[in-house]
């Protein structure tokens, strides 16, 4: 019934989103017609100069509305140490999570040969950039566990080396709170094998 038609054009619009299906999209779809079409406007307007306001940030790569983003403009972060990450997501992740106060790099993907993903689409020539101005002196690689996460986090472990750049890998295995007979086995013989002595 509503397959066509702006109602349809804005239920499969919707459905662009990540983890937002068909229903989720309609149920979106009416709520905003129906109940909060100021709402609707302001989160149209404000996705419209989003897309054409933010940009990547010219030194770290994550998205900003500036050439700098706030916190490579922050002269009080230690630009000696850089982690490394996936997505301009998990700047946001780590930034509220933790104390860490240097500066990130983020790749936008992950190494993926099959998918056409090389070193050049993640802008590792830009960092090898920078580790070349021998400012940095360590890298955190805070990829994702993945095999394609994994592999890129040696990948770029390996371009530290060649620059004399210590490289860490952020710790993976049992979460906090986690009982043991719920973690799959990889994770926990990936635990196993990164125990630490206290």
């Amino acid at each position: 019934m509503y397959k066509k038609g702006l109602l349809g054009q804005l239920i499969q619009s919707l459905c662009c989103l990540p983890g937002v299906g068909p229903k989720s999209a309609q149920r979106m779809a009416f709520y905003l017609l129906q109940r909060d079409r100021n709402a609707a406007k302001i989160l149209a307007e404000t996705l419209l100069r989003a897309m054409d306001q933010i940009v990547r940030c010219s030194q770290c790569r994550t998205l900003t509305e500036n050439t700098l983003c706030e916190i490579c403009a922050d002269n009080s972060r230690d630009n000696s140490i850089v982690c490394i990450v996936e997505s301009p997501a998990d700047v946001w992740i780590i930034d509220q999570a933790t104390a860490f106060k240097g500066h990130y790099f983020v790749l936008h993907g992950r190494l993926s040969p099959l998918d056409g993903i090389g070193p050049e689409e993640l802008g590792l020539d830009q960092l090898e950039q920078l580790l070349a101005t021998g400012v940095v002196k360590e890298l955190i690689l805070a990829t994702n566990s993945t095999v394609e996460g994994e592999a890129t986090a040696f990948f770029i472990g390996e371009l530290a080396r060649k620059h004399r750049v210590q490289a860490s890998r952020i710790a993976h295995g049992v979460p906090m709170g986690g009982e043991l007979e719920f973690i799959d086995s990889g994770t926990l013989s990936h635990a196993f094998n990164g125990r630490r002595e206290i």
